[in-house]
């Protein structure tokens, strides 16, 4: 297998992400405590807690987290779900068992990095572009024009990291019949579901309703539980679960059972958790967009439909990357700088960053940069 080469983003996050006083580029919700988390639950459930055998489980996932799970989909079982550690896993192992030298995949960019390079590594990709004068849309034309005759594979992503993007339900739908008509799996990364400012926008979940689509989801976004490491694969095809479940066995072979336990709590909890965290979006999307209005001269801000991510443009003579740098280095104030998302497959906008808003102290960060942006 080909080296892979630095994620850069995991590299960044490795220097900046525990020493600045600012992190203002979180990717997920803001965390809860083990007692936060089980107040939640049932009286059996924290007995259970306390009573909980550190025992290997099962490869797929305990039966109890797959049926979680499960219940978050319409028309999925337990059977269509394999569980991971995390969602870095299961698009690892899903690209691996999927693609093979032979084969072609398309990748819309940009992208985290991951979606991009481990297809890269196996078979040979192109990159379709969202566009940030196109308020980040799909271009279907360019996807029709990108698949060839040995086309495994199309992956997607939304709401979208790091733009906060959310394509129609009719571009879903037409995406779906131009993956059919090739019979093309759809990989679908949908790990910033549930997090849309208007529910009406939310999107079906691919496993649901194309019987070659792959679904990946994690505890970690919508949820804010992160430090789980728990994530899942939902799909139509159990044989290619079962191929999935066959790799796992030299990777992490199975989940942390506490993990899983707890992540059926929350699963179970998930109205209550969703509900806190969309209030933390809410209240701190308002803060955002007050302080881009007062900015106009130095910021292009697009309100993402969802996620809890957008990716503003930076207007400054400097550019981005020197702008971020003397933040996080003069000021402890941590943004993302798009050099980060620069791919080699496709395009990438230039002198946008990422922001973060899924985290409690927004209003102290904002205002720090407030202040040095009127120096």
């Amino acid at each position: 297998m080909p080296v892979l080469p630095d994620f850069k983003l995991e590299t960044f996050f490795s220097e900046w992400e525990f020493n600045a006083k600012y992190h203002m580029c979180a990717s997920d919700m803001e965390s809860m405590t083990l007692d936060d988390l089980m107040s939640l639950g049932t009286d059996q459930d924290r007995e259970n807690w306390h009573n909980l055998n550190f025992k290997y489980i099962e490869t797929y996932g305990s039966p109890e987290l797959r049926t979680a799970v499960a219940n978050t989909y319409l028309t999925q079982k337990s059977a269509n779900i394999l569980a991971f550690a995390g969602a870095e896993e299961g698009l690892f192992v899903a690209m691996h068992c999927i693609l093979s030298k032979d084969d072609h995949a398309i990748i819309i960019t940009p992208n985290y990095q991951s979606a991009e390079t481990v297809p890269a590594s196996l078979c040979e990709v192109t990159g379709v572009g969202l566009d940030d004068n196109e308020n980040w849309n799909l271009n279907l034309q360019r996807i029709k024009d990108a698949i060839q005759p040995n086309t495994k594979l199309i992956s997607i992503n939304f709401p979208h990291n790091p733009t906060g993007k959310v394509i129609s339900k009719e571009t879903l739908e037409e995406l779906i019949v131009i993956a059919r008509q090739q019979n093309i799996y759809l990989f679908s990364d949908e790990v910033y579901r549930l997090m849309e400012r208007d529910a009406s926008k939310r999107l079906p979940q691919i496993a649901d309703v194309y019987e070659n689509g792959i679904s990946l989801n994690v505890m970690s976004k919508a949820y804010g539980l992160p430090g789980l490491r728990i994530g899942w694969i939902a799909s139509q095809d159990l044989q290619l679960l079962d191929k999935m479940e066959k790799m796992k066995h030299y990777l992490s072979i199975c989940n942390s059972s506490p993990s899983e336990f707890l992540a059926v709590v929350a699963l179970k909890s998930s109205k209550k958790i969703l509900s806190r965290n969309r209030k933390i979006i809410e209240n701190n999307l308002k803060l955002l967009n007050l302080f881009f209005a007062k900015n106009t001269h130095l910021f292009e801000w697009q309100l993402p439909d969802g996620g809890c991510i957008g990716y503003p443009k930076y207007l400054g003579e400097e550019g981005v990357i020197l702008f971020c740098e003397r933040l996080i280095k003069h000021h402890g104030i941590m943004l993302l700088p798009g050099n980060i998302y620069q791919s080699k497959i496709g395009p990438s906008p230039k002198n946008h960053f990422r922001i973060g808003y899924g985290r409690i102290g927004m209003k102290d960060g904002l205002t720090k940069l407030q202040e040095i942006l009127l120096r």
